[in-house]
């Protein structure tokens, strides 16, 4: 993939060479719907999480529905990265998914270029407050439909009525277990965000 007219490297100030951009990137998204996972799959890295067992003691605040074998749930954050090539290094910020930790939303967002909104088509509800909080912040953001081995497979426009998005945000399938298929995720995004920023050049 071409990042030219996107990127704007760094410049080592040793040669004034041209370096991988940096670029953070959120990995979004409602209780359960597989935020670590992705973050774990596609990371170049050994990624950082934040996971704690679920207890009887969180019953009655996490709502299990529809993912009651889930064992564990990120109480901070994840961490990863990933070089799409030598251009662009995206760094991997991974939100806990839960009401209860909701408060630390500001501060990882701070500094986001884009964000992925994963979205567990069983469960569309649970990815909502994700969205309205990207469209708070004014966060470009494409919506990834993890698929499940339960899923249904609905059209992509009944997906989009129902999540209530403009036509202009992408909406892609993926399964978050599959680096590649990751991957394709977070490439889409940065189409994304390159088709918005000429957007906004040629209206000036």
């Amino acid at each position: 993939m071409d990042f030219k007219g996107f990127d704007h490297p760094d410049r080592d100030p040793a040669d004034g060479t041209a370096g991988p951009r940096s670029v953070k990137v959120m990995i979004a998204g409602g209780f359960g719907t597989g935020k670590t996972t992705m973050v774990r799959s596609v990371s170049d890295i050994k990624p950082l999480t934040t996971e704690e067992t679920l207890t009887q003691a969180s019953a009655d605040v996490d709502n299990l529905i529809g993912v009651a074998d889930k064992q564990e749930t990120t109480v901070s954050l994840d961490f990863g990265k990933i070089g799409l090539n030598d251009q662009l290094m995206l760094y991997l910020f991974g939100t806990p998914g839960q009401e209860r930790f909701w408060f630390l939303w500001n501060g990882l967002f701070k500094g986001a270029l884009g964000a992925v909104v994963l979205v567990d088509t069983r469960r569309l509800a649970s990815s909502f407050r994700a969205i309205e909080e990207m469209e708070r912040q004014d966060v470009p953001f494409v919506i990834a439909l993890n698929v499940f081995p339960d899923s249904k497979d609905h059209p992509v426009e009944e997906i989009r009525d129902a999540l209530d998005i403009s036509p202009d945000i992408p909406v892609v399938a993926c399964d978050a277990r599959d680096r590649a298929s990751s991957r394709d995720v977070l490439i889409a995004l940065i189409r994304h965000l390159k088709e918005r920023s000429a957007a906004v050049l040629e209206s000036r």
